[in-house]
């Protein structure tokens, strides 16, 4: 319904026409981009730097799990060159505003697009035995993977832009090499931790466990507002103490309620894994951003599963 309101407000309402829109990629204006949330944000403004705006979608404070776009910003994306999201599974709204907008969209980054998707619980109802899965988008909590969504990024920004081909290309090699820096600071401080199992609030950082080798326990499933069963929290009691886990994971932007259960369960204090879902202004007027973020992510791992 709220895409379907949207899209009568941007025909009526909107007073440039797609075609004036484009015209920020001549030869004077800077292309405009609009991005869902934090890392697409990220991955985006350091490849586009000066060349291009980069305008954030979804606040910093908001979940973006179940976000969906108002009229206002309908507009935005109408009024954009360029719409970088992660993927259909996380940005669901994407595939409707596409069919909306049609041919007066801007042009459409997944970023996920190529790489292969693992299956995730999506929920589950009070007999624990009825699940529904749908695919996990979380592939940029993986630097390895993070990798290949910059990538991604690049190659559409320098065919809506070519002119600056050479610039975007520079600027995406640069972050790719702090990228690899990081994946391999991961792969060397994980390679021999005592333990590889972690407890998560919500089923996130399936892809970083994949990449470096560890398993991801999660307490929910991809969306941290789901309640698990109690019979769901007994396993998970009896799976911590089995495996000595005294740390539970929870994300800043979502309530550790759930996470708080389970360690006073078993005794467990309960640490921030940052999702990087959102990142605040303040956050980032201080100097923090994907990398520094997701050094502190290993830090704590690294702590964690070798206590």
């Amino acid at each position: 319904m709220i895409l379907c309101i949207a899209f009568i407000c941007l025909q009526g309402c909107s007073k440039n026409d797609n075609s004036e829109n484009k015209e920020k990629g001549g030869k004077d204006k800077k292309i405009h981009i609009v991005t869902t949330f934090y890392p697409m944000y990220e991955f985006t403004r350091n490849i586009a730097g000066n060349m291009a705006d980069v305008e954030l979608l979804i606040p910093s404070n908001v979940e973006p799990h179940d976000w969906e776009p108002s009229p206002k910003d309908m507009l935005k994306i109408q009024n954009a060159n360029v719409l970088v999201y992660n993927s259909k599974f996380l940005e669901t709204w994407v595939p409707n505003i596409q069919k909306s907008l049609g041919n007066k969209g801007p042009q459409y980054v997944e970023a996920s697009k190529g790489i292969h998707l693992m299956k995730g619980v999506a929920e589950e109802d009070s007999t624990a035995k009825n699940k529904q899965t749908q695919m996990d988008p979380h592939v940029w909590l993986s630097p390895a993977l993070a990798q290949k969504e910059v990538t991604n990024i690049t190659q559409t920004l320098v065919k809506v832009d070519p002119k600056n081909k050479n610039y975007y290309e520079n600027n995406s090699k640069t972050y790719l090499q702090e990228l690899e820096k990081l994946d391999k600071a991961y792969r060397t401080a994980l390679q021999n931790v005592k333990k590889r199992e972690i407890i998560t609030q919500h089923a996130a950082f399936g892809y970083l466990a994949r990449t470096y080798h560890l398993t991801q326990v999660p307490i929910a499933g991809l969306s941290p507002d789901q309640e698990p069963s109690p019979a769901k929290l007994g396993e998970l009691k009896k799976f911590a103490k089995s495996h000595n886990l005294k740390v539970i994971y929870y994300e800043e932007v979502a309530s550790p309620k759930v996470a708080k259960t389970l360690a006073n369960e078993i005794g467990a204090k309960i640490e921030v894994l940052n999702t990087l879902e959102g990142l605040s202004k303040k956050d980032q007027e201080k100097g923090l951003d994907y990398i520094t973020e997701m050094e502190e992510n290993l830090k704590s791992l690294e702590k964690t599963l070798n206590e």
